[in-house]
């Protein structure tokens, strides 16, 4: 979850300073990719070190994880992109709870 309110959070502080939506949207995604990934890497490491070290029921959970991992990442940074992106048209709309300057 907190990989995709990262960059939302980081669009609403560029909303703030009074940068334009689709500017803020795309620094957001920016700035919070190298965060999002270093988290979502360490839990991949720590995965690895599982089922590398793991038996049984560890080996099963360090899959899921990495899977779980994995798909958070994909969601984060290549699709939520995109649905915004489809969503803002190339205009400079409302995001939810973001209000343009």
């Amino acid at each position: 979850v907190d990989a995709n309110i990262l960059p939302f959070e980081r669009i609403r502080d560029e909303v703030r300073e009074g940068v334009p939506t689709l500017r803020a949207v795309d620094l957001g995604f920016t700035r919070s990719t190298k965060t999002v990934m270093d988290g979502n890497l360490t839990n991949l490491i720590c995965s690895l070190i599982l089922f590398q070290f793991g038996a049984g029921p560890i080996r099963g959970f360090a899959v899921t994880l990495s899977i779980g991992v994995i798909t958070t990442l994909f969601t984060c940074l290549a699709l939520s992109r995109v649905l915004i992106d489809w969503y803002m048209g190339g205009k400079n709309k409302k995001i939810g709870y973001i209000k343009n300057k």
